[in-house]
């Protein structure tokens, strides 16, 4: 479990930059180039990301698989926006990860 979280985040904080990075570090660049930028750095998303769900499907399902993966792309998008894009985060985002904890409860619980 610990091994897929960890291939998940890190994989996560590629997709984050590959999808968002490129709104303040390439503004000024044509948009073949931030495309094909970006798809380098998703290439190393899913050099992480594939492992990531192979292993954790051996003792997850697949929804539960899902789940995790939106929970931690969205606390790594809540640290990209504040650190990297310096970008506050609203009271609402807070809400939002409370209801994916939610989520993660319903879908992990056993009801």
């Amino acid at each position: 479990m610990l091994q897929t979280l960890g291939l998940l985040t890190l994989s996560n904080l590629f997709m984050t930059f590959a999808w968002y990075g490129h709104l303040k570090s390439l503004n000024d660049k044509p948009l073949w180039i931030v495309i094909l930028i970006s798809w380098g750095i998703a290439f190393f998303e899913y050099c992480l990301q594939v492992p990531a769900n192979r292993i954790g499907y051996q003792s997850l399902s697949l929804v539960q698989l899902k789940i995790i993966q939106e929970i931690l792309a969205l606390g790594v998008f809540a640290l990209f926006a504040i650190f990297y894009m310096q970008v506050p985060l609203s009271r609402n985002f807070l809400y939002a990860g409370l209801c994916l904890i939610g989520a993660a409860w319903f879908i992990f619980a056993e009801v």
